[in-house]
């Protein structure tokens, strides 16, 4: 019978999640689904000095805001210590680990020496087979041992799920410390004894671990446990073919969410930097993820963190909500950037049904949910500045015209019944025709003065969600402002 799936995440809380630990904690998580299995979450929190209860709250917090839901009660590594050194101890007795009494400067020693002889240099087990008097003698003189494992002669031959056989000869293994001088476990014995009280069937973990592998195999074996199944995931590279770290920019799952991801956008990209779909469907719902993922569709190649496919696949997802949930989701943003809430600026109310017009208008511009703020400004506050850019190509090349056409349009709309996408643009279509203008030539300078950008959601449709009254005084506001922002340009281009 086929050992029942069982894969464990083991992230340290040490800092914020990084993104390379939630990618490797995704595909654990998607195995489990997909196979039917149990997904387990493990806090390697052995590191004393560095971790913190806060950075176990953040893990809990961006796993639960992705969706990656754990089916046991959470296993804390520092709470076994006394399993992991009776683990030990056990195999001391078993005579396939023994206690080591060199000091350090005894073994920096034998290592000079052996480098200088141009010989590597293993543990010589000088005392792996004392006695216990001796023992006595040498802890009386203060020497306090470390626990080593016995590597056995031969070769260690597994096969990886993703990298295929691996073989390391034996002699290339020290006989590693599994226990501190000082009592405490090492990162090795824990992870392995964790592993085994928990029945873990696979070992799904990054690439950076394949040289822990072989050590662990020979614990699982010395320990009588039952192999699990190793795969190990592809690095995750910046766009320079370098380690992702924070030169490239933010590098945690919580920084993104910050930023306006959604979780759904975050768990699609992630799957998709190591695993070959078989087709070219890039974008993914979770349920997709959970059906069609496999572990033998992982590609041994290390994988580019591209942030603009990211952009994009986070602008496919905020096509799939509705406005009123884009709404809901928007509103911090909006919040943060005083455009909504306590912070509000003057002038706008901001009423339900206009909320979600303003979301239906930006909806499909918005690569992030902070763009909604960004690019939606106009819609809540006339507190802007014209973008000199704008005012360069669509006011400044004949101001005057210009005012005489935004005066003109301020009149017409002004003394609209209707005021609908419809109605506005027949004001603009009439006094293009009246004119012998082109629309566009109304359409450009309108834009810019009452968005202050030269570029956006559709005009006429802007327009009419902005409301008659925004409109015409900010068609009135342009007027006035328009010959000084012309000047300024010209004596700041001057």
């Amino acid at each position: 019978m086929p050992r029942p799936v069982r894969v464990r995440f083991a992230p340290s809380p040490t800092g914020l999640l990084h993104i390379g630990s939630a990618h490797t904690g995704l595909f654990n998580w998607l195995f489990a689904r997909k196979e039917k299995g149990r997904f387990l979450l493990r806090i390697e929190d052995t590191d004393t000095a560095r971790s913190r209860p806060e950075w176990v709250d953040a893990i809990f917090e961006v796993l639960e805001w992705m969706g990656m839901d754990w089916d046991e009660e959470v296993v804390y590594q520092s709470r076994r210590f006394d399993q992991h050194v009776s683990r030990a101890e056990s195999l001391v007795e078993a005579g396939k680990a023994y206690r080591c009494y060199y000091l350090p400067e005894e073994l920096e020693a034998k290592r000079q020496e052996a480098l200088a002889e141009g010989r590597s240099w293993r543990n010589d087990r000088r005392y792996a087979d004392i006695t216990t008097a001796e023992a006595a003698a040498l802890e009386a003189e203060g020497r306090k041992p470390v626990i080593r494992l016995k590597i056995p002669e031969g070769k260690t031959v597994f096969r990886d799920r993703i990298l295929g056989e691996i073989a390391v000869e034996n002699e290339t293994i020290d006989d590693f410390v599994i226990v501190r001088s000082n009592g405490t476990p090492l990162y090795h014995l824990a992870v392995v004894a964790d592993d085994v009280d928990m029945n873990v069937s696979h070992v799904i973990r990054g690439i950076d671990h394949v040289t822990n592998t072989t050590k662990h195999i020979h614990l699982f074996q010395a320990l009588g446990a039952e192999l699990p199944e190793f795969a190990h995931l592809p690095s995750i590279l910046g766009e320079d073919k370098k380690k992702l770290s924070k030169r490239h920019g933010a590098v945690s799952v919580s920084e993104y969410r910050d930023a306006g991801y959604l979780p759904d956008a975050v768990v699609n990209f992630l799957s998709l930097l190591g695993w070959q779909t078989g087709d070219d469907q890039e974008f993914f719902t979770r349920a997709e993820l959970m059906q069609r993922f496999s572990l033998d569709q992982v590609h041994k190649r290390d994988t580019v963190f591209d942030l603009r496919k990211f952009e994009w696949l986070n602008g496919q997802h905020i096509m799939t909500r509705s406005n009123e949930e884009l709404w809901s989701l928007a509103q911090p943003f909006l919040e943060q950037a005083g455009l909504t809430g306590d912070g509000q600026a003057d002038g706008l109310a901001v009423d339900h049904a206009y909320a979600l017009a303003v979301v239906g208008l930006l909806r499909e511009r918005c690569r992030t949910l902070a763009d909604f703020a960004v690019q939606g400004r106009f819609f809540f506050t006339d507190d802007f500045e014209y973008n000199p850019k704008a005012v360069r190509k669509h006011w400044a090349k004949e101001p005057e015209a210009v005012s005489e056409r935004v005066g003109w349009l301020r009149g017409e709309f002004a003394a609209l019944e209707a005021f609908d996408a419809d109605a506005v643009e027949g004001v603009v279509r009439d006094l293009s025709e009246r004119h012998g203008l082109k629309a566009a030539q109304f359409i450009h300078p309108c834009r810019v003065a009452l968005t202050g950008e030269m570029a956006g959601p559709s005009l006429f449709h802007l327009i009419a969600v902005l409301g008659q009254e925004a409109c015409v005084d900010r068609l009135a506001k342009a007027l006035d402002r328009l010959p000084d922002v012309v000047e300024q340009l010209a004596v700041g281009e001057g």
